[in-house]
């Protein structure tokens, strides 16, 4: 079975935290900005993906000339919100068919075709498929003044691209905003709705300061 495939690519944020005057996703890797790479990710994986590019308003026509006019019939430019949920919100706005969405990080540039693919085929089967991968590190919960160690093995830190069937996204995100709401899986489960995990990847790595822009130019 297939279905039409949309992947909603969240940029809309600043980039505070990396400290440049220019937002992280339009910073240069390998001669081309973030966001590109990302997107070509998605049409590596499925030539006959739809994408739509969620970013800051001052940025949207700058963005529309990174591409190829062969790609841009395939890309739709949707200025973002004030929090991520608004930006995905916009996004989501944008399609009228139902299928299969992945809503991705638009800074995760690394995400492989194999995870894009895994991620598609489980959300056919499961409804959702949400990459995570196990914590590495020694992992303890404050509580108070106390803190206790935790198993890291059961502590997941969680990826994109975050995948559903549109049936289970569309509705979901037609709720008010909670604080709770951190990614698009804490959404569909505030509508009712279990999400699966699926492996992630180590190396889909998400570049929000600088030395994670040195880490991906030597993973590329």
């Amino acid at each position: 079975m297939t279905m039409k495939k949309t992947a909603v690519i969240v940029a809309g944020g600043s980039g505070i935290r990396m400290g440049t005057d220019v937002p992280k996703q339009f910073l240069h890797l390998k001669g081309r900005p973030i966001i590109w790479h990302t997107v070509q990710q998605f049409f590596y994986a499925y030539y006959d993906i739809q994408i739509v590019l969620v970013l800051p308003a001052s940025y949207l026509e700058e963005a529309a000339t990174y591409f190829e006019p062969a790609q841009l019939s395939h890309i739709q430019f949707i200025a973002g919100g004030t929090t991520r949920f608004d930006s995905v919100k916009n996004g989501l706005k944008a399609i009228k068919e139902p299928g299969v969405i992945f809503v991705h990080d638009g800074v995760r540039c690394l995400v492989s075709s194999d995870l894009i693919k895994k991620c598609y085929e489980q959300a056919l089967v499961h409804g959702s498929a949400i990459p995570a991968v196990t914590a590495t590190d020694s992992i303890r919960l404050i509580s108070g003044d106390t803190h206790q160690v935790v198993d890291r093995n059961l502590v997941k830190i969680i990826q994109t691209p975050q995948t559903f069937l549109s049936t289970l996204l569309l509705p979901a995100f037609e709720q008010p905003y909670q604080a709770s709401f951190t990614d698009e899986a804490t959404v569909v489960e505030a509508a009712g709705h279990t999400v699966r995990l699926i492996e992630g990847e180590y190396s889909n790595l998400k570049i929000t300061r600088p030395q994670d822009l040195i880490v991906a130019e030597s993973l590329f």
